[in-house]
């Protein structure tokens, strides 16, 4: 019998963390060549502009191999003039890109520990943490850029907004902060991060600002404004775009419902929500909802009842536009699995220093996340809103 109580697999080990490396190589190579290709051709994607050279006409994969294995690269396709890249050259060798190579690690959101196991592996030796330190000071230019970008899309529809908290020190305590997010759908239907900013708190104030600033860089032809309760976001969104509607995000909503009803009646009240939402139009899910709100009561659930009463006009905004867009836009998902990939992205780094490093890094994973995973995928047909609103007009 073995004396030993934990046993490691060190054979294991190494391969998951080389596997990890691995994965961090070909992410950041590949956005490395999606940025040659946007300064080539001297648009974003989907960016409509007269000063444009060539086109964009999607990739081809490309095998590449370094000391951490086989990575594979995805080489931009353009239209109108040849792609030529020198990023294949730059990681074979350490020239003097490796600065600018370390400034996209950061940007992509990869943590210090991992750069340095990065750069260990294409080029054999390790970049000291005080390095990387310096040069992320470099990427905050790059970030506040970004940040501060002029919006390009004629209308932006439909917005999505919500707060998320992280933590930082302050005089030796602990205290939260919130991080203000907007992402829109433009008026070809594409998803954009529109804007991120701190706010130390979710008021009026904050939400204000945030909004103002945003019309500032361009959001304009706001027809929905899509969030949680929030009372200073609500009031803030009437003032700076009078002429949008709101939306409570349902799924919000039935948490605070939930709140106060019991456990063992959960699941017989979410289906009693759920039905109203149900309804063919928006007159039958009111009138849904004042027999639900009935029947709640004759289960003693006056507060769920009173709740119901209350909030359930709000949140169902989404049946004043086309039934194509209602499943995306009833609720604030697009918005919630991002901040899922903020927290944990935040969790290497724990507790920040202050609000302007949380907000840097928040916005380097929106970045990442936008290209690596939404890429030119469509979000939702917007000729339904089209037609809808010629129809609105008609009627």
């Amino acid at each position: 019998m073995s004396n030993n109580i934990i046993q490691l697999n060190e054979n294991l080990i190494k391969t998951e963390l080389k596997t990890l490396v691995k994965q961090s190589v070909e992410d950041t190579l590949n956005s490395l060549l999606d940025q040659e290709a946007q300064q080539l051709t001297q648009a974003k994607k989907y960016q409509r502009t007269k000063d444009r050279n060539g086109y964009r006409s999607g990739h081809y994969s490309r095998q590449l191999q370094t000391t951490s294995g086989e990575v594979t690269l995805k080489i931009p396709k353009l239209k109108g003039l040849p792609f030529e890249t020198a990023i294949i050259e730059r990681y074979r060798r350490r020239e003097s890109s490796v600065e600018e190579a370390l400034i996209e690690m950061y940007l992509a959101g990869v943590s210090v520990r991992r750069v340095e196991d990065i750069t260990e592996a294409l080029w054999g030796s390790k970049v000291s943490p005080g390095t990387i330190s310096n040069l992320n000071q470099k990427a905050y230019v790059h970030i506040e850029e970004w940040r501060n970008r002029k919006l390009t899309s004629e209308e932006y529809p439909y917005v999505f907004v919500d707060g998320i908290y992280l933590k930082r020190s302050w005089g030796g305590a602990f205290e939260n902060i919130a991080i203000l997010v907007a992402i829109a759908v433009n008026r070809e239907g594409y998803r954009e991060v529109i804007g991120a900013a701190e706010g130390m708190k979710e008021d009026k104030e904050s939400w204000k600002d945030f909004l103002r600033s945003l019309r500032e860089r361009g959001l304009q032809g706001v027809q929905l404004v899509i969030g949680d309760k929030c009372q200073g976001m609500c009031e803030s969104v009437t003032e700076i775009f009078p002429k949008a509607k709101y939306q409570r995000c349902s799924v919000h909503f039935f948490r605070n419902v939930f709140s106060v009803v019991p456990r063992i009646k959960g699941k017989e009240v979410a289906r009693m929500l759920k039905a109203i939402h149900a309804q063919e139009d928006k007159s039958a899910a009111l009138e849904k909802a004042a027999q639900v709100a009935e029947k709640l009561k004759e289960m003693k659930l006056t507060k769920a009842a009173e709740k119901v009463t209350a909030g359930i006009a709000e949140t169902l905004t989404y049946m004043d536009f086309p039934e194509e867009h209602w499943k995306k836009i009833r609720t604030n998902n697009t918005i919630e699995r991002l901040n899922r990939e903020i927290r944990r992205r935040s969790r290497v780094v724990g507790t920040f220093p202050d609000g302007n490093s949380a907000l840097m890094l928040v916005c380097a994973r929106l970045r990442h996340v936008v290209n690596s995973h939404w890429g030119s995928k469509l979000y939702m047909n917007m000729k339904h809103l089209d037609s809808f609103n010629a129809e609105s007009v008609l009627g």
